[in-house]
């Protein structure tokens, strides 16, 4: 049996920096550094650290992250991030060492998994979003674009040299199975989890994220509103439920899509609209708990493309979720099978108006506690025990 190598992790994202990726991907790490030697190398400013016997090193990647609206200096920064960490990994990869990397950005796996071959290492992709599918998804490119095709090409060389693809949801397997039939035995389902306990939060009078207004229920909004969001029709929904007083809107959050929404406010001033700044980490529970039921909007044509892993956390507070998503995607599957929660096509502004006035109607207390039910089902510790046998199998040469 050939000697056990190490697991490098390549993320951009890594603490310091708190977004979702940045929390899965130390959480994998903390837990592979148990039982096997764990290098990440990170694109988070602040990140780097020499490690211990329990703790995975981390080698900091220079990077610059501009916002997404700055479409060409953003391209530029991730081409820059890419070509580093390729060199990187040439330099730090041994023979037997298996590389576990995310698709962000788009072009980091292609690299990774080329300077895994190179070396003769094993190499791990978690499938987060799948492209040239999200870029399709979100209007910037066309789907027989020659860009498009050029990344499909490169997919299909990618997949074949991957030694296997994490997906979270069970709709991207359609997609992949289009790379041919070698893609099922790579493809392990491995859903993402629940950050925060999984019990139904008390809806308090007194929580200071909904006592500044009178309404008697609240549907929130939160997190980063990418090109795959489309958070516009939540705000057209408000519109349309304008005059009832009963329904507020409470919405916080980042992005490209939250400026578009901000702006559309400051032009019609809706009475039944608040938003607030970006809610820091450790109140991110109690803002959480302030809204009766929470919206997820996607654009169409996101089955298999991406899996919205706030839904998890939202299920763990014990809402229902109102989901716009085609029925087949992972989350809306989720929600039908348990009914704990409503499904509205996208684009309809006056479906989810209507979800919403029947959400508010009902206030169906069962449904909030078969969510906090289901979200115990996606945990931490089945998560990690199905890395640890992925990745640490292929270290050891048991794939």
């Amino acid at each position: 049996m050939r000697k056990s190598g190490k697991v490098v992790i390549v993320t951009q994202h890594y603490p310091p920096d708190q977004s979702t990726t940045a929390a899965i991907m130390v959480a994998i790490a903390d837990h592979l550094a148990q039982q096997a030697p764990v290098l990440v190398l990170s694109g988070s400013p602040g990140s780097a650290s020499p490690g211990s016997s329990t703790r995975p090193a981390v080698v900091e990647i220079r990077n610059r992250m501009p916002g997404k609206a700055a479409l060409i200096q953003r391209a530029a920064a991730e081409i820059l991030f890419t070509l580093r960490v390729f060199l990187a990994l040439l330099t730090r990869l041994q023979r037997g060492d298996v590389v576990l990397m995310v698709t962000a950005p788009f072009m980091l796996p292609y690299a990774a998994t080329a300077a895994a071959r190179l070396k003769r290492a094993g190499s791990v992709l978690i499938m987060h979003d799948l492209y040239p599918e999200v870029l399709v998804m979100s209007g910037i490119l066309k789907p027989r674009s020659l860009a498009a095709r050029a990344m499909r090409g490169l997919n299909a060389l990618m997949f074949r040299a991957l030694s296997a693809v994490v997906v979270i949801g069970r709709d991207t397997e359609k997609l992949l199975m289009q790379y041919g039939e070698m893609m099922r035995a790579k493809m392990h389902f491995i859903p993402n989890w629940a950050t925060l306990a999984p019990a139904v939060r008390p809806v308090m009078p007194d929580n200071p994220y909904r006592k500044s207004n009178p309404a008697r229920f609240v549907v929130g909004l939160s997190g980063n509103l990418g090109f795959t969001h489309d958070p516009v029709i939540v705000f057209e929904a408000a519109r349309l439920l304008r005059d009832e007083t009963d329904i507020h809107f409470l919405l916080s959050g980042w992005g490209i899509g939250f400026d578009r929404i901000k702006q559309m406010q400051s032009e019609a001033a809706l009475p039944n609209v608040t938003f607030l700044d970006r809610v820091a980490e450790p109140d991110l529970e109690t803002f959480l708990a302030a809204a009766d039921v929470w919206v997820v909007p996607y654009r169409k044509d996101l089955a298999g493309v991406s899996v919205p892993s706030r839904f998890y956390n939202l299920l763990a507070m014990g809402r229902p979720v109102v989901l716009v998503s085609e029925p087949e995607a992972e989350a809306a599957q989720i929600v039908r099978e348990h009914d704990i929660g409503w499904v509205v096509t996208p684009g309809k502004a006056d479906e989810l108006a209507k979800a919403i006035s029947i959400a508010a109607s009902s206030q169906d207390d069962v449904k909030a506690e078969r969510a906090a039910d289901i979200a115990q089902r996606f945990n931490l510790p089945d998560a990690m025990q199905s890395y640890a046998q992925l990745v640490l199998g292929l270290v050891r040469g048991n794939p």
